[in-house]
């Protein structure tokens, strides 16, 4: 069963906000913790290296669910999927809040990370499935800069409540936000029609090694990964940066430096018209050079007002790149795009996964500024990876008018 695009245009505006928020909510989730591994060793007793656990055992089990329940949602529904996963996140999220010890706190995230992970590849098959042609790129930006967004907007709510509660009230208040994205979901976002795949439910799942036997595909998962490691060890080695002695920044401070990285996020949702005049290959390779730019910059000088720019310049190029690279998976993936999409969020967040344990390894064996220089390395590199990538037609889609945004975007 194919789904129809969604024909009421009054209510698209409407439903493209609820899907941001929505996306906003679930994926700020994966950031929470990064401002609090100081604080989670100092009331645990541990090593910051292992209260970094608290956020990488999410993104693992957020990686892995990701590409266990897009391929679910094949079978059972986008908007199934969705909120399932809000209402797991709404009975789980408070218990985090509870904990006494960091065993508990690093299980009990994994498994919010497994609940947080049936949103987005849902979110994404329902954007390419539900929207028409002309508005296609458009709720993918939005949906690109809600994941961008998130980056920054968990850390700055979870900034802001320790600075007046303790850490557990982050998870507390959460508990209300996911209900309210739970109602939003169940009454103003239309239904889709399960797809009834053929084959067994097993055969779901072996449809994932047809990625690796596209041509170009796989190259393409060595920059989702590389953005994400490059994102998030970016953000972790900053909050340590700017809390060392050469800048001694309080919490709050920093919270306001991490929020006008929101300023470069902006780019996201007119990625489409970029990629329609200079073809995604070349806004891939806009991106990945303004982020290598501005992350090789960043600990050269140790001004604030340089650092705070050259971190608006990183994140412009992550704006542009990640659209980009969405698209460019759409568009070689071809009748797999559902699946091709739901690798590339495991991608992603394996990146985000080892981004804080990298960062951490490299400031304790080379300081801050090695850190920076060997993430901005790895972006350098990721640069050689779009030569290799040949963009020829898609073979047949299952709705060839979907293709038509995909081949215009690769011109």
């Amino acid at each position: 069963m194919v789904n129809k695009p969604l024909s009421n245009s009054s209510n698209f505006s409407f439903i493209t906000v609820v899907l941001f928020w929505c996306t906003l909510v679930v994926v700020s989730c994966v950031y929470l913790t990064i401002p609090l591994i100081t604080i989670f060793a100092d009331v645990f007793k541990v090593s910051s290296s292992q209260a970094a656990w608290a956020g990488s055992a999410f993104s693992f089990a957020f990686a892995g669910g990701g590409l266990f329940f897009g391929v679910l949602s094949d079978r059972f529904g986008r908007k199934k999927m969705m909120l399932s996963g809000l209402l797991l996140l709404t009975v789980i999220t408070p218990l985090i809040g509870s904990v006494s010890s960091l065993s508990w706190l690093v299980a009990l995230r994994a498994i919010q990370g497994l609940a947080a992970s049936m949103f987005p590849p849902s979110v994404l098959a329902y954007a390419m499935e539900m929207f028409p042609i002309k508005r296609r790129i458009t709720i993918i930006g939005f949906i690109s800069t809600a994941f961008l967004m998130a980056s920054i907007v968990g850390q700055i709510y979870s900034s802001y409540i320790v600075l007046y509660f303790s850490w557990s009230y982050i998870f507390y208040i959460l508990f209300a936000v996911y209900l309210i994205s739970f109602i939003l979901i169940t009454f103003f976002v239309p239904n889709d029609k399960t797809q009834q795949p053929d084959g067994s439910f097993l055969s779901a799942f072996l449809r994932i090694g047809y990625i690796f036997k596209r041509k170009s595909l796989p190259l393409c998962y060595i920059i989702s990964a590389t953005l994400f490691i490059s994102l998030v060890g970016f953000f972790t080695t900053l909050g340590s940066y700017l809390n060392s002695s050469l800048f001694g920044l309080s919490h709050q401070d920093i919270l306001w430096v991490r929020a006008v990285g929101i300023i470069g996020m902006l780019v996201a949702p007119f990625d489409g018209r970029l990629v329609a005049k200079m073809g995604v290959k070349n806004v891939l390779w806009c991106g990945l050079i303004f982020a290598g730019i501005g992350l090789g910059l960043l600990g050269l000088w140790p001004n604030l007002i340089f650092l705070v720019s050259m971190s608006v310049v990183f994140i412009i190029g992550i704006a542009m790149a990640l659209p980009a690279l969405i698209s460019l998976i759409g568009h070689i993936a071809g009748e797999i795009r559902a699946i091709a999409v739901s690798f590339h969020m495991f991608m992603v967040f394996i990146g985000a996964s080892l981004g804080p344990i990298l960062s951490i390894y490299l400031i304790n064996h080379g300081g801050f500024l090695f850190s920076f220089e060997v993430l901005a390395g790895l972006l350098c590199l990721s640069l050689i990876v779009p030569f290799f990538i040949r963009l020829e037609e898609p073979r047949s889609y299952s709705a060839s008018s979907q293709n038509e945004t995909y081949a215009n975007s690769a011109k």
